[in-house]
């Protein structure tokens, strides 16, 4: 598992010497990958957002509760009593639940596994099933909670992302006219019937993830090696001009909801160009850009602020991060396997650990909080624990369980008081010894050692930064000052370790220097 963690990588500088770098880690117990059993026990700091306002929106995607609940899941406080998770997020400092709505989560046909029915055609597909009926019920709950809702409507009966965008069963046969009709009718009834039920939501996601558009193939943006015919862009505008349209005919007479369309890969702004341009020009009716942004899967955080920055001055749009997670273990929960990658590029990264998802959380909400119009940020499914049958689909296991924010037992983790830490209060002790407070400087307790080879009488060429891990379990690079040492008198082969400090604090950290011969022809290995 640790080597996972070990990033190792050489650079050849120069024909004389090269540079290899692996973590060591010295000190700070605390603050290591943490096993599943161990993550409730963990102590963990958060740093504070300056200038936080009030109303950002610290947002929880729940859509997976229903399924959880109905197989048995049960969620715990910070007191390791059972309670409403609702109300255990909202002690937590969550304001907003997102949920998402299929039209008609039922499989099409007979599900089968080592030629057994698992689940029959017309029963619940899996994945949360959310149908009106129960994100209604979900709803119910999250406002006596106090919290405020985002109705994500997928427009499919199953899973919509960049991969796949399936028309629901029911509209498959119709023509594009029909199809926005549907579309503007469902979207409006929909809302009607929630308002009615006392939950109208405040904010409605008009699409999935629309990289490549909606509702294929009348919604579909590119044309793939199997496609006769799509809608292209003019299709999708269409479509999304229907979900509009439908959104504010729910809400003649009341109050605006809010209205987002929501990309993945929010690092990429070329892709956020190439979708937005056409949709502003075209007159969309939207208030909101949604973004998913996974730190393994959608570039560093300098892409996510920069892609928030173009967009906010070209297009004079509110901002939310729609999607967002990192895992508190790598420990597999159903032996299913874990869709997490540990994210560590040349300049940063974060531990997969409780601290290191709560350091990755209050990051983000940093990140947005900074750009102008950035007004939130959506953590997706930290309720989805280990619980069998809650799985993507019938007969599947959850591959996301170790980046949710309660451990596999369902006790809610220390890192989940990061939404109230964020304001610099809400410390916390739980009953397993485990706490989370505030802190404002986090001192370095590992680091990269540094390898280098030169020769007899050379001065090496030692890196001005390295990555050096702080104990909030974050990656920064940092610059070092080496000691002093007279290399001219160095004349035979060996090993010479050489240390130096990070600037700023008393943190040693040391350098092997391999001098040998002929080291004209030495090249990077890792």
């Amino acid at each position: 598992m640790l080597k996972k963690l070990f990033e190792l990588f050489s650079c050849s500088l120069e024909k004389t010497f090269v540079v290899t770098l692996f973590f060591i880690f010295a000190g700070a117990a605390f603050s290591r990958p943490n096993t599943a059993g161990d993550a409730v026990k963990q102590k963990i700091f958060v740093k504070s957002v300056e200038g936080l306002s009030p109303d950002f929106i610290r947002g929880a995607d729940v859509s997976m509760l229903g399924e959880i609940e109905r197989n048995g899941g049960k969620f715990y406080d910070s007191q390791g009593k059972e309670a409403d998770l609702f109300t255990i997020l909202k002690e937590n400092g969550v304001n907003w639940i997102r949920l998402c709505l299929w039209n008609n989560p039922v499989n099409e046909r007979d599900v089968y596994a080592d030629g057994k029915v698992l689940s029959k055609k017309g029963e619940p597909s899996g994945g949360g099933n959310n149908d009106l009926k129960l994100d209604i019920k979900l709803a119910q709950r999250a406002k006596q909670a106090g919290m405020k809702i985002l109705l994500d409507f997928h427009y499919s009966d199953t899973w919509a992302d960049p991969s796949k965008q399936k028309t629901p069963a029911a509209w498959r046969d119709l023509d594009a006219e029909q199809l926005n009709k549907a579309v503007q009718k469902f979207t409006e009834e929909c809302i009607k019937k929630m308002d009615k039920s006392g939950v109208c939501p405040d904010m409605v996601q008009i699409g999935n993830e629309l990289n490549g558009g909606m509702m294929w193939p009348l919604g579909k943006t590119w044309k793939g090696k199997t496609d006769t015919d799509i809608g292209g862009m003019d299709g999708f505008i269409a479509l999304l001009k229907s979900a509009s349209e439908g959104v504010r005919d729910a809400r003649k007479q009341g109050d605006k909801i809010k209205i987002v369309i929501h990309l993945a890969d929010g690092g990429d702004n070329n892709l956020y160009t190439q979708i937005f341009d056409p949709i502003i020009n075209a007159g969309v009716d939207f208030d909101v850009i949604g973004m998913s942004f996974y730190p393994y899967w959608h570039g560093s955080f300098a892409d996510l602020k920069k892609n928030m920055q173009i967009c906010s001055e070209k297009y004079k749009k509110e901002m939310i991060v729609a999607e967002t997670a990192y895992a508190f273990t790598e420990d597999d929960g159903d032996d299913t396997g874990n869709a997490f990658s540990v994210y560590s590029d040349d300049k940063n990264g974060y531990i997969p650990s409780v601290q290191g998802q709560a350091t990755e959380v209050r990051d983000i909400i940093d990140t947005v909080s900074q750009v102008k119009g950035g007004i939130g940020v959506f953590y997706w499914e930290p309720d989805w624990i280990p619980v069998k049958g809650a799985g993507w689909k019938t007969g599947e296991g959850n591959n996301w369980e170790n980046q949710a924010m309660f451990d596999y037992t369902g006790h809610a983790l220390p890192s989940l008081d990061v939404f109230n830490l964020i304001y610099g209060k809400g410390s916390m002790k739980n009953w397993a010894g485990g706490s989370a407070d505030n802190a404002s400087t986090f001192a370095p307790y590992s680091a990269e050692r540094v390898q280098v080879k030169t020769q007899p009488g050379t001065m090496p060429g030692l890196p001005a930064r390295i990555k050096i891990v702080y104990e909030n379990d974050a990656e920064h690079l940092a610059e070092i000052v080496w000691d002093k040492h007279n290399w001219s008198s160095e004349k035979k082969e060996g090993v010479v370790q050489l240390q130096g400090t990070v600037k700023g604090s008393t943190f040693r950290v040391t350098a092997d220097v391999t001098i040998k011969k002929n080291n004209d022809k030495i090249s990077g290995s890792i």
